[in-house]
């Protein structure tokens, strides 16, 4: 069917007196039909979709004798999903498509109606915190997806933000208490949206009933209540995803890069800039002003310094003496073997709590690193009966020096099949005089020359000794 404009038109040129050739070769209408739209009534409406329905034009539709029995099923579970509608529907005799019908449901369904109540807060009531990611396009066209958290009290819209290594508890739990270092304290009430890192189960009304363990005790140190965005509350939720929206648009998004550090360096000063220059446009005046005059004097003293703060996790010390974290393994006492225990993370430090011992180690950062202390090593070895046991768990200690000791090992093992038992012990012992920094640099010497045997380590040992008194040397007599 031509449209109702074209038919019009059509019309009103035949009526100025075109001929229907004419008319015919400016609309793109056969001159039959342009005979037969000049024999129609007059058109008193150019709606398509009502003419057609007028004339009866077009398959009769599938999904409409459904109408009721859809309507009366929504009205009874308005939340009812549109999947389970088409369900019901299909047993009941439907042969149409899923499209039609859901358009139906869309149409039917009722309508929310409740009035949007805006969450505002008083000076020093919300704070909101989120997790955000973005590719950032440098100046060389290299491309990196950088992650952030970003808090923002709500009255003053002060704001502060931080380039995270990823989106786990202690990468928000860190950023969390430095952000308020930087506000000055602590509000009564924090905002979040619903990641693992915060609630790791909850049920549909919204009641959390299992919180992160790490997360936690942090906030309850902290004295500050957790309130969660749900779903159907699109009014609490906006408001964190704007922030991150935000953030992308007014910074990440409008300037250019020349590498990472040079987003951290633009992103300190950008803080100075939104912070203390420029009005927010939600409140007309500038976050540090709002601040200053209302809000700081409404918070609360931190209890908690990012300097030196421990997170807790639960652990488990396995077979083999070793607490994994992250794929990274540190030793235990033997004794310890089997039973739950707690790590208190620090940034740089590692503290392990199981039953009566406390053990520290330095914090790993490389993956799948390892860290040994000599006491657990001997400890070990004591409890370990039997010397073929004892020669494996020694062979184990020295792998955990690195890839480049299990690579020297394995080539020691097929060159030398009936001699690496005694060259393990000989550099078992040379790892507990020298220590693993000493003796990784020697296999890497031994390695490089392509030497394979404790001999060759023990070699590259006394090279070693020797330059450092050397060097030694040289520094007295200058």
């Amino acid at each position: 069917m031509h449209s109702m404009a074209k038919r019009h038109s059509a019309r009103v040129l035949r009526e100025a007196g075109h001929t229907q050739r004419d008319v015919s070769k400016r609309l793109g209408i056969c001159e039959r039909t342009l005979r037969d739209i000049e024999a129609e009534p007059a058109i008193t409406s150019l709606d398509d979709a009502v003419e057609r329905g007028r004339r009866g034009i077009g398959r009769p539709s599938k999904v409409e004798p459904w109408r009721d029995r859809v309507l009366a099923m929504l009205q009874a579970e308005p939340l009812v999903q549109g999947l389970e509608v088409l369900r019901r529907v299909r047993l009941d005799g439907y042969g149409g498509g899923k499209s039609a019908l859901y358009e139906l449901i869309g149409e039917l369904r009722p309508k929310d109606v409740r009035p949007v109540v805006r969450f505002e807060g008083v000076a020093g009531e919300f704070s909101q915190h989120d997790f955000g990611q973005v590719d950032v396009h440098f100046t060389d066209e290299t491309v990196k997806r950088v992650h952030f958290f970003a808090s923002r009290l709500k009255y003053s819209r002060m704001i502060a933000v931080t380039i995270v290594p990823d989106e786990r508890v202690e990468s928000l739990v860190r950023a969390l208490v430095q952000h308020f270092e930087s506000f000055g304290g602590v509000p009564l009430l924090s905002v979040f949206d619903r990641p693992k890192t915060v609630a790791i189960e909850w049920k549909k009304d919204g009641t959390v009933t299992k919180w992160n363990s790490t997360f936690l005790p942090v906030v309850s140190e902290l004295s500050v209540g957790v309130e969660l965005c749900w779903p159907y509350q699109p009014q609490q939720k906006g408001a964190v995803e704007n922030l991150v929206g935000w953030v992308k648009g007014s910074f990440f998004k409008q300037r250019r890069f020349v590498d990472e550090r040079d987003v951290r360096e633009q992103l300190a000063a950008w803080h100075g800039d939104v912070n203390d220059e420029r009005p927010s446009r939600a409140t007309g005046e500038v976050p540090r002003v709002r601040w200053e005059r209302d809000e700081q004097k409404r918070l609360r003293p931190l209890r908690l310094k990012g300097e030196g703060l421990e997170l807790r996790f639960p652990v488990h010390v396995g077979p083999t003496g070793m607490v994994t974290h992250e794929t990274c393994r540190y030793s235990m006492p033997p004794e310890t073997m089997g039973l739950p225990g707690t790590m208190y993370l620090g940034v740089d430090t590692v503290r392990l709590v199981v039953g009566r011992h406390n053990v520290t180690h330095a914090r790993l950062h490389e993956k799948n690193g390892v860290s040994i202390l000599p006491e657990h090593r001997a400890a070990a070895l004591a409890a370990t009966s039997g010397q073929r046991g004892r020669n494996y768990l020694k062979r184990e200690h020295l792998f955990a020096l690195g890839p480049v000791a299990v690579d020297y090992l394995t080539e020691v093992v097929h060159r030398r099949p009936k001699q690496w038992v005694r060259d393990v012990n000989v550099l078992h012992e040379f790892l507990s005089l020298h220590g693993d920094d000493a003796l990784r640099a020697a296999i890497t010497q031994a390695a490089g020359r392509q030497t394979y045997g404790c001999e060759y380590v023990a070699h590259a040992l006394r090279e070693a000794r020797a330059a450092s008194m050397n060097f030694d040397t040289e520094e007295v007599v200058q």
